[in-house]
This record gives structure tokens, C-alpha cells and sequence, in this order.
């Protein structure tokens, strides 16, 4: 085992709903003894609600959590407390997990089916300026990067005479392509394969980049931009 550094143990906060794997996390943390576990937390507001009020060397934190996204707390944390070093630990292996982690603030990410994952080795190497990546997750990287495509994945829209540029990810634009039509926030979840807190997020930030805050506003709004075609809206599947 890895000995405690002289400047005292690396603090970790851990934010994970499922009650077994967060055990299994905590324990794995515990017995390294350059490692001190802060919290444990299950949802995205105590996590937020955490980070408010005090620092964290090491974040682990899980994506698919039951009132949001873990990308929530990725740009959160990177945003209050730059120094903290992030690593997601998740069953998404979708490129648009990965991209939007990582543009959020993540420097590993690996998975839960991942083996036998020492989980104490890979929050040292993180912290020592690693970044554990679970190999199906650097291959999808490697495969993003030879496709020549950005590791942002924005996309530049141009809008409406006299309004201001929006600039909006793929996923954001196909998400608020499916609202337009009328798609329910369940139907665009099982269409795009992601939980309902997933696509609220999203669709928060679209409200955000268009300055409203419903549903009806924003299909309004990005119609006036020119973000869509009055034949999709007039077209429900």
C-alpha cells in the first residue's frame, strides 16, 4: 500500500446512488491510507449542496443519478474548486457521456463493470496527475479523434437576423429537435437511450443558452433563431 504523504491524506468525496457500489467504493478508499473518504452522497443536490461549502482534493462521481447528471457536478466542482482532480465512474460508455464529462472537467473516467478495479491505485494515479481511463473508453477517444472530429462536439448555428449567435452540442440540438415535435422527456430518453435526468439536464442548458425557461418558450425562441424547420414541427412521429 501506497504510505500517506507527508503534507497529510488526499481527501475524497465520493457521489454514487447505488447503495452497493458506493459501499464497495468507500471500502476501497478506506483501506488506502494516503486516501481520507469525506462523504459519501447518492443525488446531485447533497453533492452540490457539499461542494458549496467546503474543498476536496478527488471527486468521484457517478453520471446516471437519480435527480440528474453527474456532468452537473463534474462542471460544478471544476468551476468552484479548480484544483480538485475528477474521475467518473459509470456504466455509460456512449461517446457523448465521455465527451461531455470531459469537456465538463473529468480527467478519468472508468467503468463499473471495469474488473477488478483497485480504486484506491487509480484515485493516486489521478491525483499525481494520471488519468485512469478504462480501455473501451480511450478506444472510443482514439476513434473520436481519428474521425477528425472536436472533442467539444459544438456545433456553430447561425441564427436570425439580429439575434445572437446560440451554440449548441449535437446532442442538445437533437434533443430539442425531438421537444419541438412534442416528444415527451420519457419518449426522448428511451429515443436517445438516456435516463430521464440525463435529458432534463440537457434541456436545462438549452433553456439556459436561450435565456427561457419552458418548454414552449424555447421551441418559440429557437424557431426565431432559425435553430428549426417548421416542416419538423408540423411532423410528429
Amino acid at each position: 500500500m501506497t504510505q500517506p504523504l507527508a503534507d497529510g491524506p488526499i481527501s475524497v468525496l465520493v457521489v454514487e446512488d447505488d447503495a452497493a457500489t458506493r459501499r464497495a467504493l468507500c471500502l476501497g478508499i478506506e483501506k488506502e491510507p494516503a486516501l481520507k473518504l469525506l462523504g459519501a452522497l447518492d443525488c446531485v443536490t447533497s453533492a452540490l449542496d457539499w461542494l458549496s461549502h467546503q474543498p476536496v482534493d478527488v471527486l468521484l462521481v457517478d453520471l446516471g443519478l437519480p435527480d440528474g447528471s453527474g456532468v452537473d457536478i463534474i462542471r460544478f466542482c471544476a468551476h468552484h474548486h479548480p484544483a480538485c482532480n475528477i474521475m467518473v465512474i459509470t456504466t455509460s460508455s456512449d461517446q457523448e457521456s465521455v465527451v461531455d464529462s470531459i469537456e465538463a472537467g473529468a480527467s478519468g473516467y472508468v467503468l463499473k463493470d471495469a474488473g477488478l478495479l483497485d480504486i484506491g491505485r487509480s484515485l493516486l494515479e489521478l491525483h499525481t496527475g494520471g488519468s485512469p481511463i478504462s480501455p473501451v473508453i480511450a478506444r472510443k477517444v482514439l476513434a473520436r479523434m481519428r474521425d477528425g472530429k472536436k472533442t467539444s462536439s459544438a456545433v456553430r448555428v447561425e441564427s436570425a437576423p439580429g439575434a445572437a449567435q446560440v451554440f449548441l452540442t449535437k446532442r442538445e440540438a437533437t434533443i430539442l429537435d425531438l421537444i419541438a415535435r412534442g416528444d415527451s422527456y420519457g419518449e426522448v430518453a428511451r429515443q436517445l437511450v438516456l435516463s430521464v435526468g440525463t435529458v432534463q439536464t440537457h434541456i436545462k442548458n438549452i433553456y439556459d443558452k436561450l435565456s427561457v425557461h419552458s418548454r414552449g418558450a424555447a421551441v418559440y425562441e429557437a424557431n426565431r433563431r432559425g435553430l428549426l424547420q417548421m416542416d419538423q414541427l408540423k411532423s410528429r412521429p
